[in-house]
């Protein structure tokens, strides 16, 4: 695993994302890496991210397997065709859809795990879950495209 997460290679005008902008005080601050052909992330979620007493809010899952994946996909682009000099890549959502398959419990550290199924130079598509002591909670499936250059100015 690299010292430095795939968000904070951003540029820093990029860098205000609500789920993994470092530039967002406010913000999950999620940090994505490389390990080995996956990418992983850890969050652990506080008290206010409760769905019931006990259970994390279903909306923080979507965002920590939205911003894990679009990560994941600027790493995978940048380890594709890019190069080592260039700041990565960025990609937005272009489809995401999520599986819950077993209650979110809290007070424990979650796991995302991204894997690349299919990259282009302008999309990648990849497989996310999110676990919780081992047990697979969310599954979900994301097609990121590369921003456009319209967003980027």
């Amino acid at each position: 695993m690299t010292s430095q997460s795939f968000q904070d290679q951003y540029p820093e005008d990029l860098s205000h994302c609500y789920g993994c902008g470092k530039n967002n005080p406010h913000g999950h601050q999620l940090k994505s890496y490389w390990d080995d052909d996956e990418t992983i992330a850890h969050f652990m979620p506080k008290p206010f991210h409760t769905a019931i007493p006990g259970f994390v809010y279903g909306g923080l899952i979507a965002s920590l397997i939205d911003c894990h994946g679009t990560g994941s996909a600027s790493a995978a682009g940048q380890r594709a065709f890019g190069s080592r000099d260039q700041e990565p890549p960025r990609f937005v959502t272009a489809a995401l859809n999520i599986d819950y398959l077993a209650p979110t419990p809290m007070g424990v550290e979650l796991e995302l795990r991204g894997v690349i199924r299919e990259i282009k130079p302008r999309k990648v598509v990849l497989d996310i879950t999110l676990s919780a002591n081992g047990i697979v909670c969310a599954e979900g499936h994301m097609v990121a495209v590369k921003m456009p250059e319209s967003m980027m100015n």
